[in-house]
């Protein structure tokens, strides 16, 4: 029997087209990662992209190509743009545990030559020195209602309520605030992040996606290099838009309740425990649905128990809990919704940020969980 091999192919000794191209060749060579790769060169692993990636449409081989881009001093609501991408892994620089300078902010240039851009400065500048002028007064407030532990620096102490005191004070900060925010993609990914970038309404987005496409191609110049903007995602934005103003306006029915359920599959339960039963089975899905719909509350209950029982707190439950699904339309504000979108795994639609929800950078969204 051959022995078992597990190790890395090295983005310090190959480049990431070529180790995508290794793995892809694995599914008709005989020989391992290691002599496949040695055969290759940057040139032959372009060639092999662009006959079978991008002329066949084998999209998947990109996805062993992966990228790790840093992006620094844009604006978050680009962020927001940048973190849609749910399939990508991201950092970004907290806004709760650091301060911000008093001209960490971003000026559009749709607003140059705007009459409006000196009171947008303006408007920017009062909130971060609102921000400024509160942290030291909250960090006192916060200070007041903590105990100093036994042999606690001033430095450790400061560190401890910093989480708390910052935390309150980021809500005075606009959108327009700047910010770093580091993430990982495949080339796959990538891809089509630039292509939904440069198709994005703001200037700011479509520059940074013409920033990551330069960026992306000198390490995989051929897996991105026919990354343009699609008139798909242009144009039915506009229809769209059109559409939303001529039938509702926002805000209309905001009646203070931010969590909504909206809609549910009434018949959810019953397929989460068929596909569990079906999963560890032998029987059909249909066979499966019939037993459980057969079975008494008492049964199912014992079937729901041994799906769940054994979880702990850090576990993550069977996929099978995803037969059912549950619609809720949330109203929250940007900090709280910058916790909740790192759970990507569902669907998100935000809508733009908006002042007509209130106070706090409000922002309104349907969520598919």
């Amino acid at each position: 029997m051959p022995e078992r091999q597990i190790y890395l192919l090295s983005p310090k000794e190959l480049s990431p087209e070529t180790i995508a191209v290794a793995f892809a060749k694995t599914s008709r060579s005989p020989e391992s990662f290691r002599e496949i790769a040695k055969g290759l060169t940057e040139e032959k692993s372009a060639q092999f992209h662009e006959k079978w990636v991008v002329g066949y449409g084998h999209a998947s081989v990109a996805e062993h190509a992966v990228l790790h881009i840093a992006f620094e001093n844009i604006s978050r609501l680009a962020i927001e743009s940048i973190e849609s991408n749910r399939l990508a892994s991201y950092t970004e620089k907290s806004t709760r545990y650091q301060k911000w300078g008093s001209d960490n902010f971003f000026i559009p240039s749709e607003l140059d030559g705007h009459p409006l851009r000196d009171e947008y400065i303006a408007t920017c500048q009062l909130l971060f020195d609102t921000y400024h002028g509160s942290l030291e007064p909250v960090r006192t407030l916060v200070l007041d209602q903590t105990q100093r532990r036994e042999n606690e620096s001033e430095e450790a102490l400061d560190r401890r309520v910093r989480s708390q005191y910052v935390d309150v004070c980021r809500f005075l900060l606009p959108a327009a605030s700047l910010a770093n925010v580091g993430m990982t993609a495949n080339a796959r990914v990538l891809e089509n992040v630039i292509r939904k970038m440069l198709s994005n309404e703001l200037v700011e987005v479509r520059e940074i996606g013409e920033n990551v496409k330069a960026v992306a191609k000198e390490e995989i110049p051929t897996l991105v290099k026919y990354a343009e903007p699609v008139a798909y995602l242009v144009e039915t934005r506009r229809e769209l838009c059109k559409a939303a103003d001529m039938e509702s306006s926002i805000g209309d029915e905001n009646s203070g309740d931010w969590c909504k359920l909206v809609d549910w599959d009434k018949e959810g339960e019953i397929k989460v425990l068929s596909a569990a039963l079906y999963r560890f089975g032998g029987m059909s899905f249909a066979q499966a649905l019939d037993h459980v719909k057969s079975l008494k509350d008492a049964e199912c209950a014992a079937l729901a128990d041994a799906l769940l029982k054994q979880l702990n707190e850090h576990d993550i439950a069977l996929r099978e809990l995803e037969y059912a699904t549950y619609t809720f339309d949330l109203v929250m504000d940007q900090g709280a919704y910058a916790e909740f979108k790192r759970h990507r795994m569902m669907t998100q639609t935000p809508q733009r940020l908006t002042t007509l929800l209130g106070f706090h950078d409000g922002c309104q969204f349907w969520v598919q969980v």
